[in-house]
């Protein structure tokens, strides 16, 4: 799988190439909006940034970033990179909603969460168009509660854009989450989708 092994799967555009892809696919389809998904874009910093200006210079898109926010949060120099372009909204997806469960569900260290918050705080300064998306399936309603208290003494419009995600339990997501010990409190199936997401 591509995003256990990306080493072994695949190859290397150039920014060029990512771009006339994505703008065959967009203008085939009548798409508005552009995104490259698959592990994290922003660690590709001077690809990203090239990829930004064929979309700005094409005029005709806007790109989703979807990131979770680190690289941006560690270094304030990248939200202000990322603000020299008009066709860009970044959404950061944040792993969790407290230390705590960003540790389990990552692996990574705890502090590297409060770098998704300061990377939406570093975004808003310089005028980047943002929000936030929070995976809630393993997340306590304190724990909701309190990352809704932290995104509010940022920006009280980070809690009103805040978009939930709840993970689907395909065969091999629920291969993971048992491997690695992990129980979802909320989680769908494909024969269990919500009026709402359909």
């Amino acid at each position: 799988m591509p995003r256990d092994s990306p080493e072994s799967v695949g190859r290397f555009y150039t920014p060029s190439q990512v771009f006339k892809a994505l703008d065959a696919i967009a203008s085939k389809r009548g798409y508005t909006q552009l995104r490259v998904s698959g592990n994290e874009p922003t660690l590709g910093r001077d690809h990203l940034l090239s990829l930004l200006d064929l979309v700005e210079e094409a005029g005709r898109y806007t790109f989703i970033l979807e990131t979770n926010g680190i690289l941006i949060g560690h270094d304030a120099s990248y939200a202000r990179d990322l603000a020299k372009y008009r066709c860009i909204h970044v959404r950061v997806s944040l792993k969790g909603a407290s230390r705590e469960e960003f540790t389990r569900l990552t692996g990574a260290i705890p502090e590297a969460f409060d770098l998704q918050l300061k990377a939406l705080e570093n975004l808003l300064k310089e005028g980047v168009p943002c929000h936030p998306a929070v995976m809630l399936s393993f997340s306590s309603k304190d724990s909701l509660k309190a990352l809704t208290s932290k995104l509010r003494s940022i920006d009280p419009t980070l809690v009103e854009e805040l978009e939930e995600e709840y993970v689907f339990m395909y065969p091999h997501v629920a291969e993971r989450l048992k491997k690695a010990g992990i129980q979802p409190k909320i989680a769908y199936s494909r024969n269990r989708i919500p009026e709402e997401l359909i």
